[in-house]
């Protein structure tokens, strides 16, 4: 973290584990950590809750529509205090499918305005995830099976990635860039992080997860170059590292900006959650990056991730307390008990929700009131239904 943060590296005391230090917290503010506002640079949220960035593959041409403006606006009057789009991504070859979102033209950008004019009128900062899929582009919808597209199948095939390694059998071999086709990656990373904005967006997070592009290129299972992008720890985050600058060009120093990362590949041999706390810290010092949103895996099927609620919290703690930096926490978190613990025990500085979020748009809501936080409000449309 920075100086421009005013999250605390230190684990919050839980004002019912009694002491003196507890009693000082429960009378400064009664209360449940969830529900204490946070800051970031020059931007603060009600709460600690995000809602995860999550692809709706509903769009046409990059485009968003009513779905998007529906999906973001329920989770923003819902009480969330971070509400960020699914990944939006720099050029249309960047796309996972045809139908997910892109920030390459003005129209685009004038559709996203909306969605974040009307995010933040709701109480929550409107925050924007920018992204590039490399070698994991041109596949189906979810509900089509996610398999690799062909060009006669609706599908594209000049996908690029740090090596020219397929990310499975039976997927596209990408090219490996070169240092043209890297530099020009950063300039369209450039034009979408202005145009986010000029959108209106108040917080933009870099997707460096799920073997996405920028994970291409930091995991040693996906990268094999030899150049300076490849070999060496110090070469592999070259590209991570010139698209955080890249996006501090256009992106204003009191506004965040968050960076999603795989902690762990699960894959022996791949990146690990040294390699993370190791790059945390480098960035942490570097401080043009104000939080870790701690995922994992993705980026080789041979993966074996013990997936249970709150799988990937660890990972979150250690990345907070070994780089002293923020992070989020993601990964199965249902309950409001689970979420409030995260925070209170300083595993964490946000909890980023995704499946909870999806099935209850008011999760924030009926949370506050199971922890009986005394400073929410709800929407004034909704007051007289308040029967939590």
């Amino acid at each position: 973290m920075t100086d421009k943060n005013t999250v605390s590296r230190e684990p919050v005391t839980d004002s019912r584990s009694g002491g003196e230090n507890a009693r000082r917290i429960l009378k400064r503010d009664p209360n449940p950590h969830l529900f204490r506002p946070v800051t970031f640079r020059s931007v603060t949220a009600r709460n600690r809750i995000m809602l995860s960035p999550m692809c709706q593959y509903s769009g046409q041409d990059g485009l968003s529509n009513d779905w998007h403006f529906v999906h973001l606006g329920a989770r923003a009057a819902g009480g969330a205090g971070w509400v960020f789009t699914e990944a939006v991504h720099t050029e249309p070859r960047g796309r996972i499918t045809s139908h997910c979102l892109g920030l390459w033209n003005d129209e685009q950008r004038d559709r996203l305005a909306r969605i974040a004019s009307f995010v933040e009128a709701q109480g929550a900062v409107p925050g924007i995830q920018l992204g590039h899929a490399g070698r994991k582009a041109s596949v189906g919808r979810p509900w089509e099976g996610s398999r690799p597209l062909r060009v006669a199948e609706g599908g594209w095939d000049d996908l690029v990635s740090a090596s020219a390694l397929p990310y499975a059998n039976g997927w596209h071999t990408p090219m490996a860039m070169s240092r043209e086709q890297i530099a020009n990656s950063l300039q369209t990373l450039k034009s979408a992080t202005r145009r986010a904005r000029e959108a209106g967006f108040r917080a933009l997070e870099l997707h460096g997860a799920h073997g996405y592009l920028i994970h291409q290129f930091l995991s040693p299972l996906s990268n094999q170059r030899t150049d300076e992008y490849g070999g060496s720890f110090e070469n592999r985050i070259r590209f991570l590292q010139e698209s955080i600058s890249t996006i501090r060009e256009e992106w204003p120093e009191d506004l965040p900006l968050f960076l999603r990362l795989s902690c762990t590949d699960w894959v022996e041999g791949g990146w690990s959650l040294d390699d993370t706390v190791r790059l945390a810290t480098l960035l942490r010092f570097q401080g043009d990056v104000d939080l870790i949103d701690c995922s994992s895996g993705g980026n080789d099927p041979r993966q074996q991730i013990p997936i249970h609620p709150g799988y990937q919290i660890p990972l979150a703690q250690a990345v907070r307390s070994r780089a002293e930096m923020a992070t989020g926490a993601v990964g199965l978190i249902h309950s409001p008990d689970l979420a409030e613990s995260v925070i209170a025990n300083g595993q964490a500085d946000l909890v980023i929700l995704g499946r909870a979020l999806l099935s209850d748009p008011a999760w924030p809501l009926r949370a506050a009131a199971a922890l009986k936080a005394e400073n929410v409000e709800w929407p004034k449309q909704y007051e007289r239904s308040n029967i939590f």
